[in-house]
């Protein structure tokens, strides 16, 4: 028999797997109408959104007002705020700087120095700026007047934070050694309070002006008590406690509503080891003209690459560049924490309200700002060209303002909604080529009554982009079916329209129906099986056969990247599905089996017809036909010794029309039956004592010989070889020696075997003289 490559079935399934087999009867469908729906939040991700939102929970609606406001062309801001005149600050970097802008956004700088990075501004009752810079940095006093000075020195690594309590004294958070310093109006320091941990990361008041401290790297919430005596004489740290431990390293923002709650945004994974090292922080922009050769951080040393050249890129130690996701945590005023916002890829940079009382969060590294909703819902608004947004301050008239690094630049949120906001969808492949029938959608506050328009187009190419079809639309009514040509990709577009009356409109789901056109089956492979190995499902077939299965292997049809059982389609969920469960081999001899694999790109019902012809014959006759499993068994006993071939016909009949239906076959390689045992001939004996010779001959008529034995007196087997020790031929001679043997009478019995199994015996008797 013509062998082919062949890999092995496991035949140890579970009763689980027995319920769910494919050997019960398949659903029939009478049509290939599918259809293409988008309805939750992993799907709508794939699309892009301009002026739309995507929430948490899949839906779709218009987006804040989001506006590019300043780009004062550096390389990152870090801190925004307001002075009583409500006009707005930033400060940042390459060297520490803080600019003011004007209603129309136009920067003038107002503080300049060498040191790297502004890292912190805030203003006291008197419109004084303090502005904190780092490394070994220092916090400076602006004037209304612009006067500028050296206001405190805290002979620290860092300054990352400052807070301004309502008698004018400022709250100085440092690291590398987590100390807290305040500083009354006439510029004396002192420390405040020492924590225990490496970094004062970030800071904020309560409304009784309590301190609040945000730490890394244990990422804690601290409350420390803020005694107070006269205007000129410094805060006392009182009691301190811990508020909250946070699940992350370092608490880079805190924000205290008007009802008393505390929120904490807290990003990366907490160290596993004891020693503890600053925040691990780069951005990269353009070096000033002078430049530390490298600064050291705790145990970390990070080095600053700088030339002459003013506009060569360099790494500053100052935007968090920290894995490990971030999460948002409310604190009650009881204390009572609430997790309200977890992300593992995004980090927190700021946290600020909108004015309807919703958390807003600058994150990165995609440069978005998220909405946190509420009941275990958040919302992407916007989403800036630059990597991290790093700072959110509310501004009059409901207006957000944001911050961003690379590069820095500052945008506008709201307030009101976008209009004409788009959502373009991610292009679907149908895997084939299809008609396009009906498009629907749903949602609220009008979405199926004029407040958003959908287009739909398609293509032959992956990249809509290339020679697709324009846009057909609009469609507005909730369901109508679109004038786009046949084609294998297609691709939808919402535009939101009005936003403005009865509330902004949401997108539930949407979807396309579309009906691939019918191409034939194919059968992917065809391997008949070795002789003497029956087929069927699991247990005994209903016609008969082995009580019990026995442990053969069973060799399935399978070509490199094909599976047995065929891949679902594109629209599997639109089918029942079903499971293939390998068949069970039983050794039977006199049977032939053959397995092959087949699919369908329109997931049609098969059935299978198989069909079998002589080596020389040119007709092929039908051998079963209306079969649902990819397998089949027959007895060979009936059909005469010689070569032959297997036809394997698939039609999709079952899922079509019979105008429609459509053919596939595929022939086997060629393969043997033979049934006639090989002959044994002139076996004899002869004596020369004390030596017995025995002969004889083994001749088959359907294939080479494989195997010969013998047995004295009813002895065990023993092998025996042929003349020149090979058996590859239909005639072998076979000569052997029986030593020792006793006198009398004595019988040798043979047996011979063919590549089949076919195998007959022979004895012959004879007498042994003294």
């Amino acid at each position: 028999m013509t062998r082919m490559k062949r890999t092995t079935i496991s035949v140890g399934l579970t009763a689980a797997c027995l319920l769910a087999s494919s050997l019960a009867p398949i659903v029939s469908y009478a049509e290939h109408t599918r259809f293409w729906r988008q309805t939750d939040y992993n799907e709508f991700e794939k699309g892009t959104a301009k002026g739309v939102a995507l929430r948490s929970d899949g839906k779709l609606m218009p987006a804040p007002k989001f506006t590019s406001f300043s780009d004062p062309n550096v390389a990152y801001l870090w801190a925004l705020r307001l002075d009583s005149k409500e006009r707005l600050y930033a400060a940042g970097g390459s060297d520490a700087k803080v600019m003011r802008f004007d209603d129309a956004g136009k920067p003038t700088t107002v503080f300049e120095s060498s040191e790297l990075a502004a890292q912190a501004i805030v203003f006291d009752s008197h419109d004084n700026l303090y502005v904190g810079t780092s490394p070994d940095g220092k916090v400076y006093k602006v004037t209304p007047e612009g006067a500028k000075s050296v206001f405190f020195e805290p002979k620290t690594k860092y300054i990352w934070a400052l807070a301004a309590d309502s008698r004018g004294a400022i709250f100085v958070a440092t690291g590398d050694k987590g100390e807290i310093f305040v500083v009354t109006p006439d510029g004396k320091g002192q420390l405040f309070y020492q924590s225990d941990e490496r970094h004062a990361r970030s800071l904020a008041l309560d409304s009784r002006e309590n301190l609040l401290i945000g730490t890394d790297p244990d990422g804690l919430v601290l409350r420390v008590e803020v005694l107070r005596k006269g205007a000129q004489t410094a805060p006392q740290a009182g009691a301190s406690f811990v508020l909250h431990e946070t699940n992350k390293k370092e608490v880079t923002s805190l924000l205290v509503d008007s009802h008393g709650n505390l929120y904490a945004g807290a990003i990366g994974e907490k160290q596993r080891t004891s020693a503890a090292v600053a925040p691990s922080y780069v951005v990269t922009g353009p070096a000033p003209a002078t430049a530390t050769p490298a600064i050291t951080t705790g145990n970390a040393t990070i080095s600053i690459q700088a030339t002459a050249t003013p506009q060569t890129p360099i790494t500053y130690p100052y935007l968090p560049s920290t894995t490990g996701g971030a999460e948002i945590v409310k604190l009650s005023p009881d204390g009572s924490p609430e997790s309200l916002w977890i992300s593992r890829d995004d980090l927190v940079f700021s946290i600020d309200q909108s004015p309807a009382g919703k958390l807003l969060l600058g994150t990165g590294n995609k440069g978005a700002i998220i909405q946190v909703e509420g009941n275990n819902r958040f919302s992407d608004i916007a989403t800036t060209a630059s990597a991290q947004v790093t700072s959110l301050i509310s501004a009059p008239g409901g207006k957000i303002f944001a911050a961003t690094a690379n590069p820095g630049k500052i945008f506008a949120l709201g307030p009101g909604y976008e209009t004409g906001g788009t959502f373009e969808s991610d292009t679907f492949d149908a895997r084939i080529f299809s008609h396009w029938g009906r498009l629907s959608w749903w949602g609220e506050n009008g979405a199926t009554s004029g407040k958003v328009a959908f287009y739909v187009r398609s293509g032959n190419t992956s990249s809509p982009e290339k020679n697709w079809s324009a846009w057909a639309g609009p469609y507005k009514s909730g369901s109508e079916t679109v004038d786009c040509p046949p084609a294998r990709f297609v691709q939808w577009k919402a535009v939101f329209l009005d936003s403005d009356h009865g509330g902004a409109p949401t997108i539930s789901w949407v979807s396309l129906a579309y009906q691939p056109k019918n191409v034939a089956p194919v059968i992917d492979d065809v391997v008949v099986q070795d002789s003497g190995i029956r087929v069927q499902g699991f247990g005994p077939s209903a016609g008969g056969g082995p009580s019990a299965p026995t442990p053969v292997q069973l060799h399935t049809p399978q070509r490199p990247g094909v599976p047995f059982s065929a891949s679902p389609g594109p629209d599997s969920m639109n089918k029942s599905s079903h499971i293939d469960v390998p068949p069970q081999g039983f050794a039977d001899r006199g049977y032939q089996s053959v397995l092959w694999s087949a699919h369908d790109d329109n997931d049609d019902d098969l059935l299978y017809a198989v069909y079998y012809r002589g080596e020389n014959e040119k007709n092929w006759r039908l051998l079963k036909d209306k079969l649902t499993q990819r397998y089949y068994s027959w007895d060979t006993s009936t059909m005469p010794d010689g070569a032959y071939y297997l036809k394997i016909v698939a039609t999709d009949s079952p899922s079509n029309p019979s105008s429609a239906a459509l053919t596939a076959e595929r022939e086997s390689d060629r393969f043997e039956i033979a049934n006639t045992p090989p002959r044994i001939e002139h076996l004899r004996t002869a004596q020369a004592s004390p030596t017995v010779h025995v002969t004889f001959d083994a001749v088959s008529s359907s294939g080479v010989i494989a195997h010969a034995q013998y047995s004295l007196d009813a002895g065990d087997w023993q092998v025996a070889f042929p003349v020149g020790l090979l058996s590859d031929a239909t005639s072998e001679k076979y000569e052997f020696q029986l030593e020792g043997l006793t006198p009398g009478e004595h019988t040798v019995a043979v047996q011979v075997s063919d590549r089949y199994d076919n195998s007959t015996s022979a004895k012959v008797t004879f007498t042994v003289h003294p």
